[in-house]
C-alpha cells in the first residue's frame, strides 16, 4: 500500500469564526496521533489560530504555515492562510463578519478538494445565516457542496457505530416537507445510500429501512396516503435492485431497537432522522455527504456560540469526523466490487422478501 493511501490529506475549514469550530480544531489536532493517519491541513489563518489557541492554556498545539498545498509538512499541523488580514473576533457573537470569513475558508478548501490537493475534508459549524451572501444562497453545507461539485442530488447521512441514518429531506420547513415527498425522490436517495454503504463503507448487500411519514406509518391510510401511494411504490420498485424495507411507523421503529437489523435507515425528514440518531448514536455522531465525488464530514452539531472561547467544546464528534473521513478515504481506494459473491445470483426483491418475513417472525 502506497504512503498516499497510507496517509491523506484532510482539510479543515474553519467554520464560524465566532463559534466553536477553531477550538475544535485545535483540540483535535493537539494529539500528534492524528498525523500518523493523515497530513491535516487547516483553512483559516495563523493570527485566528493563536487567538483560540492562548483560551486554550492547557493544549499543547503546534502548526507549520504553509502558502503553496503542493509542499505541505506531513510531520506537522499545516495551516494553509486563506487571508492575512487582522479580524475582530468576538466569540459567542453572531455577526457579519464570523460567516465573512467561515465562507473564505470553505470557498478555498472545496476549491483544494476539487482540485485534488487535498483528499477529503471536514467541516466545523456554520451559521446559517450570517453566511448568506450572492455567492453562498444555501441551508447549509450540503446543498452547497452538491452545486459545487455538480451532482444531481446528495444525501446527508448520519454516521454512528450502531447506526447510519439518511434524509429525504434536510433543512426543509415542516410545513413544505411532504410537497418532497415522491417516489422519484424516495427513489434517488435510496440509489445514493446503497452505493455509498457498498463503496465508503463495506457493506456488500446493505439492508435499509424506510420510515413512514405520517404517524404509524399512516395506519393504512387512516393518517395520511403518502405511505400508500408515494413510500411502498417507492420501496417495491427500489426492491428490483437492493434491499429494502419499509414503512415502518418511526416511534415503534426507534423503540423496539429495529434499527439494529440494518445497515442504514431513510427518514423521511430532519427531525425524523436526527432525534432519534442523537438520542441513540453510541459515540459521536458524524455527518457525512453521500453521493460526492469526494469526501466531506462534520461533526453532528452547530457553532455553539453560548460556550465558545471557554475552552468547554466537546471536540469528540469532530476527532471521530476526522477518522470517518480517512476510513471512507481508504475505503473507496480499496473498494472492489465483488461479483463472484454467491448472495448476486439470487434477486434482490427475494432476498428482500425472504428477510422481511425472518423479521415479522422475530417481531411475532
Amino acid at each position: 500500500m502506497s504512503n498516499e493511501l497510507q496517509k491523506p490529506n484532510i482539510g479543515f475549514t474553519c467554520g464560524d469564526l465566532n463559534g466553536i469550530g477553531i477550538e475544535l480544531i485545535i483540540k483535535t489536532l493537539s494529539d500528534h496521533r492524528i498525523l500518523e493517519i493523515c497530513t491535516p491541513v487547516v483553512f483559516a489563518s495563523n493570527k485566528c489560530i493563536n487567538f483560540y489557541r492562548k483560551t486554550l492554556p492547557e493544549v499543547n498545539f503546534s502548526y507549520s504555515s504553509v502558502k503553496d498545498l503542493q509542499r505541505l509538512n506531513p510531520k506537522q499541523v499545516n495551516i494553509f492562510n486563506c487571508w492575512e488580514e487582522e479580524v475582530a473576533i468576538n466569540p459567542g457573537q453572531l455577526n457579519e463578519t464570523g460567516g465573512k470569513y467561515a465562507l473564505e475558508s470553505l470557498t478555498q478548501a472545496t476549491q483544494a478538494l476539487k482540485d485534488g490537493l487535498i483528499n477529503g475534508l471536514v467541516t466545523a459549524p456554520i451559521h446559517k445565516k450570517n453566511i448568506q451572501t450572492e455567492a453562498f444562497q444555501y441551508t447549509g453545507h450540503t446543498p452547497y457542496l452538491k452545486d459545487f461539485f455538480g451532482v444531481s442530488d446528495v444525501v446527508m447521512l448520519m454516521v454512528a457505530e450502531n447506526m447510519r441514518i439518511g434524509l429525504v429531506t434536510e433543512h426543509v420547513s415542516v410545513a413544505d416537507v411532504a410537497k418532497h415527498i415522491t417516489k422519484e425522490n424516495i427513489l434517488q436517495k435510496l440509489k445514493i445510500m446503497h452505493a455509498s454503504l457498498q463503496k465508503d463503507f463495506g457493506v456488500d448487500k446493505p439492508r435499509i429501512a424506510v420510515l413512514g411519514l405520517n404517524p404509524h406509518a399512516g395506519d393504512e391510510s387512516l393518517i395520511g396516503e403518502e405511505e400508500e401511494t408515494i413510500i411502498k411504490p417507492a420501496i417495491q420498485e427500489a426492491r428490483n435492485s437492493m434491499l429494502v424495507f419499509g414503512p415502518y411507523s418511526s416511534d415503534a421503529f426507534f423503540a423496539r431497537g429495529q434499527y439494529e437489523k440494518f445497515d442504514a435507515v431513510l427518514a423521511m425528514y430532519h427531525d425524523q432522522g436526527l432525534i432519534p440518531f442523537k438520542s441513540l448514536a453510541i459515540g459521536e455522531g458524524v455527518n457525512y455527504t453521500a453521493g460526492l465525488p469526494v469526501i466531506r464530514t462534520s461533526p453532528d452539531h452547530g457553532t455553539a456560540f453560548d460556550i465558545a472561547g471557554k475552552d468547554k467544546a466537546d471536540a469528540n464528534s469532530f476527532i471521530v469526523a476526522t477518522f470517518v473521513a480517512c476510513d471512507i478515504y481508504r475505503m473507496r481506494n480499496g473498494y472492489k466490487e465483488m461479483r463472484s459473491n454467491p448472495l448476486r445470483k439470487m434477486s434482490a426483491r427475494m432476498l428482500a422478501n425472504a428477510v422481511d418475513e425472518r423479521i415479522e417472525e422475530n417481531e411475532g
